[in-house]
């Protein structure tokens, strides 16, 4: 599995590559490895750092409600926050707030539509009526805060944590009229957890999330720099790629085993989780405010389209069909076109 992702990804990276006419040589082979290292110690350290923090949680008697809505829900969305995080750090707010739109605009056209043609995806109702429009509303606002100020800055990253507040506690009112889904499955723990055994995966998971996302934001400017495309464009394709992995496997996994709840669910979940979450902890730890610029308008404002898109294809028959998804693919493939031509 780790292998066939790590091939995905260089596959995904040299066909981006050779479309735009890039020189593929030892450095750039060399920059692409260190990318795909990156990304798999993020998406491992994610697994790990989930597991771990989770299995300590009901260790201590914490509610499974409190865990699935926090440490295990925010679990697909770990990659983004860590590249996001780190990329706001090494003042590369191209690829912090690019990695966040271009893995939403991929999770709705390129993901839902590729597991649609798996199989047929039914909507529960909460999604359409509420988490759909709210995706809409919350991807506006992210538009709206850095078209004002130029960027987003630590005042913007507070509205955006405190609208994640205000998610969760929908979440929690969902669970407690008896809706399962409202909260990710939480690991159960076994006679052989011990609690040292959970600290260290959960320390090394966190480790790994770290240098994970320094040498994926490293690499992904030297591979920018080498072929002379900005970190906007890198970001929002073979970045937010890489660190959509996650939910990439989760919903071709749930289609496949007939969840299709499962599948629109953790996309939509993971869009809310990385545009309030991801970019809101990004917006209050940067030293600076991350610029937003005109490109990204566009960008942001596909991604909106893309919600409205996935809205109007489910909202006659409640269900995303192998059409519809075949719709959003042609609609993913028409903005990359948009990026590189």
């Amino acid at each position: 599995m780790i292998l066939g992702i790590g091939a995905l990804v260089i596959g995904v990276a040299l066909t981006v590559m050779g479309y735009v006419g890039v020189d593929i040589n030892f450095n750039m082979i060399s920059s692409l490895g260190v990318l795909v290292v990156g990304f798999l110690m993020l998406i491992k350290g994610a697994d790990m750092f989930v597991e771990g923090a989770s299995k300590i949680a009901a260790k201590f008697k914490i509610p499974q409600i409190v865990i699935g809505l926090t440490i295990v829900a925010m679990g697909t969305s770990a990659p983004e926050a860590a590249i996001s995080i780190s990329a706001a750090f090494q003042d590369a707010a191209a690829i912090s707030v690019g990695n966040v739109i271009g893995s939403n605009i991929m999770n709705i056209l390129l993901i839902l539509g590729a597991s649609a043609l798996v199989s047929k995806l039914k909507i529960k109702p909460n999604t359409l009526k509420f988490e759909i429009p709210f995706v809409v509303f919350i991807t506006a606002a992210l538009l709206v805060l850095g078209w004002i100020g130029g960027g987003i800055d630590k005042i913007d990253g507070v509205i955006m944590l405190v609208l994640f507040a205000c998610f969760l506690g929908y979440l929690f009112y969902l669970y407690k009229k008896g809706d399962s889904s409202a909260a990710d499955d939480v690991p159960e723990l076994s006679e052989n957890d011990k609690l040292p055994i959970m600290i260290l995966l959960t320390v090394l998971g966190l480790v790994s999330i770290v240098l994970g996302s320094d040498l994926t934001v490293n690499s992904a400017k030297n591979i920018a720099e080498t072929i002379g495309i900005d970190d906007r464009t890198i970001s929002l394709t073979v970045v937010a790629f890489g660190t959509s992995l996650p939910e990439l496997i989760t919903c071709i996994t749930a289609s496949l085993k007939n969840k299709p709840d499962i599948a629109i669910g953790n996309i939509i979940g993971s869009n809310i989780f990385n545009i309030l979450f991801v970019v809101g902890l990004a917006g209050v730890f940067s030293p600076n405010p991350m610029a937003f610029g005109a490109d990204f308008m566009i960008d942001a404002a596909v991604a909106i389209g893309s919600a409205v898109l996935l809205g109007l294809l489910v909202i006659r028959k409640k269900e995303l069909s192998r059409l519809s998804g075949g719709i959003m693919l042609a609609a993913y493939v028409g903005y990359c076109v948009y990026l590189f031509v």
